[in-house]
């Protein structure tokens, strides 16, 4: 038995490894570490196998090979053969990664999305897990699997970004749900950490930037006053050193509009220009605070790294973004509720554990046709604490689910269908009319 474990990021790499050591991948006599770099503008990127510590990051595994290496100039995201190509690139696959006819296991990231998605359909009669490292595995599945890929599927191995919370994600499927520990990912980041040299004064933020300007999310300006917002944060906690972290998979940028904005400010801007992760940089760097909208880092710092956060923006983000149903929602629900309103994490929450109950309200109301048992859990939570997250909900998704509370409802101006509308403004009319001749005939009576 051969695993093919295929990693798209660098937090990805970093993530696997420690589910290596924590003795969660299943079990096979050779590990083949795949690597498909999933970033928006690879050429512009670091490769995967050239980031820090990748050499020990890799040393879990048996071999690697380079899945975007032998696409390219095709990137992994773009690779979706038809079907009556689906055995020809196993047979290519095979003799390139040297499989011979031996039976695989794949362990891939979210199989919604392509090379993920391409790899199960090659390899048709594969076991299927799911690998999972950032929050959006605790959100629904996106679109239903085809039964071919839903009849394969083990299990997801998921990291526990936020302690004690279940994800959504395949949850439909009822999947066997194996778990890595922060603490043994945390071992990974102190082990990235020791070939990293970041020194910072003791009062200093890290700011972690996303591409949100990249995933049409907002545009340049209204992210750039986002930062600026991040700066001001910076700034009334009393720090004086910012610096500056750029999401890996952004679209090159510069950031000397932010630089001047924040020495008008009185702040020392430090630009950092690094491929190490954010979290071997707060574990280097020691950083008083980590602020960003709603990032993983955030998570991270907070659960993994012991370090103070702040989430800037989410509130309008949640209002902003669209379909209800986009996959960052769920992210950005978590970020609000734990950071910003101050709900606990599952584990922390002594019995009371508003956040969970969140999220099925959520995940029902961006997959309702997908998850139809979370509709009275969903209604429950909604009749009593809409007024303190409705900043999570849309009105006019709640309306057309018929979800609690009712004198929320968006109110129709096409209450009736239009034939009854046209067939009531017939009637009105007729009366109308009867009753203007009754008048005469009542006039001509009276004289």
């Amino acid at each position: 038995m051969i695993a093919l474990i295929e990693a798209s990021s660098y937090f990805q790499l970093a993530s696997l490894a420690a589910m290596a050591d924590a003795g969660l991948l299943p079990d096979a006599d050779e590990r083949v570490l795949v690597l498909a770099n999933g970033s928006q503008v690879p050429e512009l990127t670091t490769p995967l196998d050239q980031v820090p510590g990748f050499e020990k990051l890799a040393a879990r595994f048996d071999r690697v090979v380079d899945f975007a290496a032998l696409a390219a100039p095709r990137r992994p995201s773009q690779f979706n053969p038809r079907e009556d190509e689906l055995h020809i690139f196993e047979r290519l696959l095979r003799s390139a990664w040297d499989l011979g006819s031996e039976p695989l296991t794949l362990v891939l990231e979210s199989v919604q999305v392509n090379p993920a998605r391409a790899l199960a359909r090659i390899f048709f009669d594969a076991q299927l897990w799911v690998h999972s490292d950032g929050l959006m595995s605790y959100g629904p599945t996106r679109n239903r699997l085809p039964m071919p890929l839903r009849q394969r599927l083990m299990g997801t191995i998921h990291v526990d970004l936020v302690p004690g919370l279940e994800p959504h994600l395949l949850a439909e499927l009822q999947p066997v749900r194996k778990v890595l520990r922060a603490q043994q990912l945390e071992r990974i980041f102190t082990e990235l950490a020791e070939e990293a040299h970041f020194e910072l004064p003791g009062s200093s933020a890290l700011i972690l930037g996303q591409y949100l300007g990249s995933l049409r999310l907002m545009d340049s300006d209204e992210e750039f006053e986002l930062h600026v917002q991040m700066l001001q944060e910076a700034l009334d906690r009393g720090l004086d050193t910012v610096l500056f972290k750029a999401h890996p998979s952004a679209s090159a940028t510069s950031a000397a509009r932010l630089a001047s904005v924040a020495e008008q400010m009185g702040l020392d801007f430090r630009l950092l220009d690094t491929d190490h992760l954010a979290e071997t940089v707060i574990a280097s760097a020691r950083p008083e605070v980590v602020i960003s909208c709603f990032s993983t880092g955030l998570a991270t710092a907070k659960y993994i790294l012991n370090t103070d956060v702040h989430a800037a923006g989410t509130g309008a983000m949640l209002q902003a973004l669209a379909p209800y149903e986009n996959s960052n929602r769920i992210p950005l629900s978590i970020i609000h509720a734990l950071f910003v309103q101050g709900v606990p994490a599952p584990a922390h929450s002594d019995g009371d554990d508003q956040l969970s109950k969140l999220l099925v309200a959520v995940a029902y109301c961006m997959q309702a046709a997908q998850l139809p048992q979370l509709r009275e859990p969903a209604a429950e939570f909604l009749g009593v604490h809409y007024p303190e997250f409705s900043a999570h909900f849309k009105r006019r998704r709640i309306t057309k689910l018929d979800l609690p509370p009712r004198w929320v409802h968006l109110v129709s101006r096409r209450t009736f269908p239009s034939r009854v509308r046209g067939a009531s403004r017939r009637v009105l009319r007729t009366g109308s009319k009867q009753l203007e001749t009754l008048s005469k005939s009542l006039s001509r009576l009276a004289k």
